[in-house]
Formats: C-alpha cells, sequence, structure tokens
C-alpha cells in the first residue's frame, strides 16, 4: 500500500518533468510554448464566463424560489414507484447543471440521511454515473461554434437515465454485502 502512495505523491511532477525534458530534447521553446497556451487557455475561461455564470445563476435561482423543491416533489412520487428515491431528484436535477452545486446537495443529503444508507449510496454513485450536461452542452458547443446539437441532448439523457438506473442497481447490490 506504501507504493501506491509513493507514486501518487510523484506521479504528476513526474509527468511534468518529462513532458519539459522531451520539449528540449526535440529542441522546442518549452517556456514559450506554455504562455502561448496558457495564454489561450485564459483567453477561453474569458469567453466562457458568461456561460457560467449564466448557468450558476439559473441554479441559484431555481434552488431559491423553491421551484426545484416543487418539481422534485412531482417527479419523486413517480420516481419512488420504479425503485429511485424521490430525496434524490433535486440532487439529479441540479447535477444536470452544475456538479458544484450538486455535491452541495450530496452533503446535505448525507447528513440528513447518512453516508451508508441506501440512499446516501445512490447519491454517490449517480453523482459518479452521471454528467453535468447542460452545463457540458454549452461549454463546448460555444467553444466549437456547434449551432445544431442534433442527437446529443437525447443521448446524454439517455445516459444519464442508464448512470441513475446503475446507481440503484449498484447501491442495492452492495448494501446487503456491507460494502
Amino acid at each position: 500500500m506504501d507504493i501506491l502512495i509513493y507514486i501518487s505523491d510523484y506521479i504528476v511532477p513526474f509527468i511534468i518533468l518529462s513532458i519539459v525534458v522531451y520539449g528540449i530534447i526535440n529542441g522546442v521553446n518549452v517556456y514559450g510554448s506554455f504562455i502561448k497556451g496558457a495564454k489561450s487557455g485564459f483567453l477561453t475561461v474569458i469567453r466562457l464566463m458568461p456561460t457560467l455564470i449564466g448557468l450558476m445563476a439559473a441554479v441559484g435561482i431555481l434552488r431559491a424560489s423553491g421551484f426545484l423543491d416543487f418539481i422534485a416533489d412531482v417527479i419523486g412520487q413517480f420516481s419512488g414507484m420504479i425503485g429511485f428515491p424521490g430525496e434524490l431528484v433535486p440532487l439529479t436535477i441540479v447535477k444536470m447543471f452544475s456538479s458544484s452545486a450538486a455535491t452541495g446537495l450530496l452533503l446535505d443529503i448525507f447528513k440528513e440521511f447518512g453516508t451508508d444508507s441506501r440512499i446516501g449510496l445512490i447519491a454517490s454513485i449517480s453523482l459518479c454515473c452521471t454528467e453535468t450536461i447542460f452545463y457540458t452542452m454549452s461549454v463546448y458547443f460555444m467553444t466549437a461554434g456547434v449551432k445544431h446539437s442534433r442527437y446529443t441532448l437525447t443521448g446524454a439523457l439517455l445516459a444519464t437515465f442508464t448512470g441513475l438506473a446503475a446507481s440503484v442497481f449498484l447501491a442495492d447490490l452492495l448494501l446487503p454485502l456491507g460494502l
């Protein structure tokens, strides 16, 4: 086990050093390339900032207005019938927009139900099995200049619902084992 800790401490510095050495061996101006890439990355962040602010504001408004809780109650009545706890509907909806906001909700779920509960386990697994659909689509499509998303949203929602089903299945499989 100590070897894994040792490797994890040194893997990132080793990769960075390897890139620098490889660049120097091939005659690349490593520092100049780094500065050029950092400038390009900074400009990308500036272009994305209005989209990110808009998404964060929308999630904040949904939570503060109580509309998210209302939608969660309505959907939760049906999701409970198929085995998905209604208490996790707000987490699922928020995760589609913002991973950091979903993490905040996850901590609230842990405080209320516990990390080892069925709901806590499903919530943990579902956050790993799903993606921030609308955030990812808006950021990547805006950056790439995509105007027509075709079937991206449909595929992403299908993948999300599959991940949610998998989280329920895995939690129900792992809980009896005490894992």
